[in-house]
């Protein structure tokens, strides 16, 4: 079925249910087949007439639906927070002792993370307060885990600036991002090499992936960069301003919406 009328159908059942609602009580509600045609065919000829009210009613499912997954992201949230704003699975930059957390979940091969960093950099230069947790989601295949799986060794021997200077140089790479190009920007900034062979058997790494990725499941995140702020998950980059706003509304009311 086009898209067009999967998104039509429901507002036309809607309609008819409404039709039924309205008839008085104990009247038959069950419509016979040619009564239903009659009923699309009423629809149908005001919809034409006036396509506009079309326009506004897909709008409004649109929203609607936007609602109920902001408050289904915001329940789920509310259960796994603690887990989610902790360092256990992802990295701290920034203030670790910041009153506000931002977290980032990313894949070094995401074109959109790859653009968003510098809203974080801006975020963190003008906000000395602000903590960040940096997570890995690699959803953009075995390259993309590979990558990951190294950085988080990698990134064990480091920490603030220099964890997020890592992190940043690896996104920043050309090209496809795997193993090759983070053992290689690992060597180049002078860590423990056979430390870092070990620490890749280790099954915490493992362990991270697997945890961020449930972590995402969970908060019903499509893609990255994802991002929580207070009690909100904000999908996709969205720029700067609207990061700010959102941790500049935690900060003061302790959710990302007062």
């Amino acid at each position: 079925m086009p898209s067009f009328l999967r998104r039509v159908r429901p507002l036309l059942l809607s309609a008819m249910l409404s039709a039924a609602a309205l008839a008085p009580a104990g009247a038959q509600t069950a419509f016979t087949p040619d009564q239903r045609t009659a009923i699309e065919g009423i629809i149908k000829d005001y919809l034409l007439k006036n396509p506009e009210v079309l326009q506004e009613a897909i709008g409004e499912l649109e929203k609607r639906q936007a609602d109920a997954q902001r408050k289904a992201q915001a329940d789920a949230l509310a259960e796994v927070r603690d887990e989610v704003v902790s360092a256990k699975h992802g990295v701290v930059v920034g203030n670790p002792q910041g009153d506000t957390t931002l977290v980032e979940f990313f894949d070094y091969n995401c074109g959109y993370c790859k653009r968003a960093l510098s809203d974080l950099r801006g975020l963190m230069k003008a906000d000395p307060k602000l903590r960040v947790v940096l997570r890995d989601l690699p959803v953009l295949g075995p390259d993309s885990v590979e990558a990951s799986k190294i950085a988080i060794a990698a990134k064990a021997q480091l920490s603030g600036e220099k964890a997020f200077e890592y992190h940043s140089r690896l996104l920043e790479s050309r090209g496809r991002v795997g193993g090759e190009q983070a053992l290689a920007l690992a060597k180049s900034m002078g860590l423990d090499m056979p430390r870092l062979q070990r620490d890749l058997e280790n099954a915490e790494i493992r362990a991270t992936v697997a945890a961020n990725m449930r972590l995402a499941e969970r908060l019903g995140m499509t893609g990255t960069p994802a991002y929580v702020v207070g009690n909100e998950v904000i999908s996709g980059a969205v720029g700067i301003e609207p990061l700010r706003q959102a941790i500049e509304t935690a900060r003061k009311c302790g959710n990302a919406n007062c």
